[in-house]
């Protein structure tokens, strides 16, 4: 009998410490991501230079999804930027930008993600973009100009249309009916630049 409730009362401190760091990583993820001291905004409109393999077909606009294989936020925001390549990849060319210290073939960024698309290892584009945090996306017209920076949702999993902001940067610019403004899609939510961890000390 008194087994059976040290065992239980074990059973509830594991779950509860459990529950309380999932609690506290979800919490540490709707900080913002701090800007760094040598952050440069990049204007919308600017002309960010891409590689020819990325823009292969040039009178579509570029879709550019920073990407840290390390980091947690990246790997939750797969399946999304997945199903954006799966729902718009006849109107726009995507290409992953790797951002991490550790070397990666494009190859292997490719079976990561489970797409064959263009993959990037110049992290000068992070810069070019006014990207500093992990997972970001970035939309360039047809013209290569700068049409949206931001998050891909406002939540950790994806899963909320009204939130779905680089969905609906693609439709707004494919159906050219305006920007997103939301504040909290143009602030960076994840893994600073270049390392996968959640600085918010």
């Amino acid at each position: 009998m008194i087994r059976t409730g040290l065992v239980t009362l074990w059973l509830l401190a594991l779950v509860a410490a459990v529950g309380s760091l999932f609690w506290y990583q979800d919490w540490v993820y709707q900080l913002p991501t701090p800007v760094p001291d040598t952050y440069v905004p990049v204007q919308t409109g600017t002309v960010i230079k891409v590689t020819p393999s990325v823009a292969s077909q040039p009178d579509k606009p570029v879709f550019l999804h920073f990407f840290n294989p390390a980091c947690p936020c990246s790997r939750f925001n797969q399946p999304q930027f997945n199903a954006l390549v799966r729902q718009f990849g006849r109107q726009v060319n995507f290409a992953v930008v790797v951002m991490s210290t550790r070397p990666y073939s494009a190859e292997q960024i490719q079976q990561k993600l489970g797409l064959r698309v263009p993959v990037l290892t110049d992290s000068s584009l992070a810069r070019a973009c006014g990207v500093y945090a992990t997972p970001q996306a970035v939309l360039l017209d047809s013209r290569h100009r700068l049409y949206y920076r931001g998050n891909y949702n406002r939540s950790r999993y994806c899963t909320d249309e009204q939130t779905n902001y680089a969905k609906q940067a693609l439709t707004a610019l494919l159906t050219r009916s305006g920007r997103v403004t939301d504040e909290r899609a143009l602030t960076a939510y994840g893994c600073s630049l270049p390392y996968c961890k959640i600085d918010n000390d």
